[in-house]
C-alpha cells in the first residue's frame, strides 16, 4: 500500500494586483529619455562642435556628408522625431486608465 499523498494548500483569498509604481518609473524614465535625446540631436548638428569629431576625420567623403545640411537635417529630423515620441508617452501617460472611462447608458 501507498501512504495517501495530502494535497497542496490553496489559498482561497482574492490576488493582491501587482504593484503599479515600476512600470510608471519605466515610463517616465523612457520619456525623459526620449526627451533629452532628442533635444540632443536637434541642437547638436547645427553647433561648431559637429565638424570636428573623429568620424567626421575618417575620410574626405564621409567628411562631405557629415558635414552637409541634408545630413545634419537628417540627424535633427530623428531629434523631432523623439522629442515627439516623448510628448505621445506624456500623453498617453496622463490618459485614465479604460476601466475609468466608461460610460453608463440610461
Amino acid at each position: 500500500m501507498q501512504p495517501a499523498e495530502s494535497q497542496p494548500y490553496i489559498d482561497e483569498s482574492p490576488l493582491r494586483p501587482a504593484p503599479d509604481w515600476p512600470r510608471k518609473l519605466g515610463v517616465v524614465l523612457f520619456m525623459m529619455v526620449c526627451f533629452e535625446v532628442g533635444l540632443f540631436l536637434v541642437i547638436f548638428p547645427w553647433m561648431q562642435y559637429w565638424r570636428n569629431n573623429s568620424i567626421a576625420s575618417l575620410s574626405p567623403w564621409l567628411h562631405a556628408v557629415w558635414i552637409s545640411p541634408y545630413f545634419r537635417g537628417a540627424i535633427s529630423g530623428l531629434g523631432i522625431l523623439n522629442v515627439y515620441i516623448s510628448i505621445a508617452e506624456v500623453v498617453r501617460f496622463r490618459r485614465p486608465p479604460a476601466d475609468r472611462l466608461k460610460v453608463t447608458v440610461l
